[in-house]
């Protein structure tokens, strides 16, 4: 580990957050904000705000406060979707009207509006996987971890994250979750009765997921130590889980469990503790003891205010889960009062029990207006200071 003296400010500000340092100034940040300075989340609430006065070329870090990044994701395991080499071909396969049916890099069929494929839900018509034949003739291979072209950049990949840990920024391995996974490959509906019908199928595709990700962890632990592991898992929905605890029992927790055990043996150093984060939407309370008993959840995220999450209570109800979001994102578009108010209720209780990231629950709307926007994030940064 770095000494803290020799760390970047905003590793020093990030590290005291996982660390739950009580009453410590609240890390910076926003939902869906990335180093690069985009808002990948609030693409379209962008586009109003141009209109309404916002330059093109912006520093939006430096316009709404946001501190400069203290971590570094590895990459290379996917996100919302497995990480395909090759990927599928992305085309059009049908027009219809205002809209078009695309195949995705995933393989999916979308319903889309034309010249607006992000930003937003589209309708899912197909998935690429529906028995076994089309498993391993569609996907399987796409998921080989031995595929050369997934580590041809992997030295300079490397040095670069050699050098963000130099300065003690947090290492993350960002990574599909097990259900994203499965879901991006059968769909939504279909998924759930596979568990049923077909659990050979599923245990087909975890044992690719588990491969292809101890594999790539192993290669890059050659080079540095992690401090996270990060799993867009998205199981709830706005009542609770989709599948069972038995479900999540048998068929996502025994890879989740072999990797993570993969990985604290392989690491450099071993006296690190290695943060495990699940990013779920909807209402997440009723999945967060069964993910800490079984893979050592330390990490929880966005905390959807209008699935019933309340970051405040969750909080006293789980004194040590480092939790980020809860901030309503419809709120903001109510005006400088609402937001007063529902910030005055976060902000100062969960700044004096540490361990939390002040963002929104997701991307921001685009009824946010501009001036909405700046408000909020002069007071976020106001009371979190």
């Amino acid at each position: 580990m770095v000494p803290r003296e020799k760390m970047c400010e905003s590793a020093r500000k990030l590290r005291d957050t996982y660390a739950q340092k009580p009453d410590a100034p609240l890390y910076k940040c926003e939902f869906g904000y990335n180093s690069r300075g985009g808002l990948s989340e609030c693409y379209y609430c962008l586009e109003k705000w141009y209109e309404q006065g916002l330059p093109k070329d912006a520093d939006l870090a430096e316009l709404f406060d946001y501190d400069p990044q203290g971590n570094f994701c590895l990459g290379q395991l996917g996100g919302c979707e497995g990480e395909f080499r090759p990927r599928f071909e992305e085309k059009v396969i049908e027009e219809r009207g205002r809209h078009e049916v695309i195949q995705d890099f995933a393989g999916r069929s979308l319903l889309v509006f034309k010249g607006r494929r992000s930003g937003f839900m589209p309708e899912y018509i197909d998935h690429p996987v529906k028995d076994i034949k089309t498993w391993e003739q569609n996907v399987k291979w796409r998921l080989d971890p031995k595929t050369q072209q997934r580590y041809e950049d992997l030295p300079e990949r490397m040095a670069q994250a050699r050098a963000e840990a130099a300065q003690g920024k947090i290492i993350t391995q960002d990574h599909v979750g097990a259900y994203m996974y499965l879901r991006s490959l059968i769909g939504p509906e279909n998924l759930l009765y596979a568990f049923y019908d077909s659990p050979d199928l599923i245990h087909e595709c975890m044992k690719a997921w588990f491969e292809l990700s101890d594999h790539v962890t192993a290669r890059h632990q050659q080079y540095v130590t992690f401090d996270e592991i990060f799993f867009d898992e998205d199981i709830c929905y706005k009542n609770g889980p989709l599948i069972s605890p038995d479900m999540m029992r048998e068929f996502l927790f025994p890879y989740y469990q072999q990797l993570v055990s993969n990985i604290k043996s392989r690491q450099l150093d071993k006296t690190r503790h290695l943060y495990i984060q699940v990013d779920t939407d909807g209402f997440a309370n009723s999945v967060i003891d069964i993910y800490q008993k079984q893979i050592g959840l330390d990490v929880m995220s966005p905390f959807e205010v209008a699935a019933g999450c309340n970051v405040v209570q969750v909080a006293q109800q789980y004194p040590d889960l480092i939790m980020s979001g809860g901030i309503d994102k419809r709120i903001l578009a109510e005006g400088k009062d609402a937001i007063d108010k529902h910030l005055e209720y976060i902000l100062p209780a969960m700044r004096r029990r540490g361990g939390y990231f002040p963002t929104c629950d997701h991307g921001v709307p685009e009824e946010v207006t501009l001036k909405n926007y700046i408000h909020y994030r002069k007071r976020a940064v106001e009371l979190g200071a």
